[in-house]
């Protein structure tokens, strides 16, 4: 199945056992290398199968374990998109924790991203996850460049705003001028055969209660945003490479999850 038939099948309420046997499959072929899938490994905690980029159209596989090598943030767990996120819990269980998030000048909370200057990226596991490195990143943060957007820190601010630019080189992390007031807001929990959705621009961060979770993971890419993350009001601009899996570590992961499913 490609974006299309997944998305119909997420949303139309009608696809837990057929979305458990597609994602069955795709793990198997991976596993046994009839699937040229290579993992990629994110700062949000989970391993990233990237399956389709077509356009602004994404669709991936995330597997969250304790068992796996885990890549680090160098900025927080909470972000927003530049996408739209629909996600189908497989196995397991997500917490997805909205943030109150308001300008530090006293500006009202309302959990939204404003889009910041630069390119957006794409949908996820591609060039455009944010939250510490976009696309599933890690590795060690390059020398800090300068301090946090060069602004003076209004009072009461906790977060710093930043932009994720990715490229072949890496991700780019870079500070914005906007500083900002952060708290956690709403939180809903989603178990297996549950579907979710997110809109772009929405900052938030996801927890794995039991830390055993997968999910099918659909992104529509949406001009004029940016994916950008909350990180420490001092941290200057900084690159961080990517680490993709080997054959291996990209099996093991799929036959973990496979496991897991069935």
């Amino acid at each position: 199945m490609r974006y299309q038939e997944l998305y119909e099948e997420m949303t139309g309420g009608r696809g837990g056992e057929s979305l458990r046997g597609w994602a069955g499959r795709v793990l198997r072929d991976i596993a046994s290398g009839a699937s040229p899938v290579a993992g990629v490994r994110h700062p949000l905690g989970f391993l990233c199968l990237p399956l389709e980029r077509t356009g602004e159209y994404g669709v991936c596989l995330h597997i969250w374990s304790g068992a796996l090598p885990r890549a680090a943030s160098t900025t927080s767990q909470i972000h927003c998109h530049s996408w739209d996120l629909v996600s189908h819990v497989l196995y397991g269980r997500v917490e997805n924790v909205r943030a109150d998030v308001g300008d530090a000048d006293g500006g009202a909370g309302d959990g939204a991203g404003d889009g910041a200057a630069g390119a957006a990226g794409g949908p996820p596991g591609h060039a455009g996850e944010a939250a510490g490195g976009g696309g599933g990143t890690t590795g060690h943060a390059g020398e800090a460049a300068g301090g946090g957007g060069g602004t003076t820190v209004p009072p009461g601010a906790t977060h710093r705003v930043f932009e994720v630019v990715s490229d072949a080189g890496g991700d780019r992390i870079l500070p914005t001028p906007r500083t900002v007031r952060c708290a956690p807001g709403v939180s809903e929990v989603y178990g297996p055969g549950e579907t979710y959705t997110l809109p772009a621009g929405v900052f938030h961060s996801s927890v794995v209660p039991g830390g055993e979770t997968a999910t099918i993971a659909l992104g529509h890419g949406r001009p004029g945003r940016s994916d950008l993350s909350l990180g420490p009001l001092g941290l200057g601009a900084h690159l961080v490479p990517r680490h993709r899996c080997d054959a291996r570590e990209t099996a093991r992961a799929a036959l973990h999850a496979a496991g897991r499913l069935s």
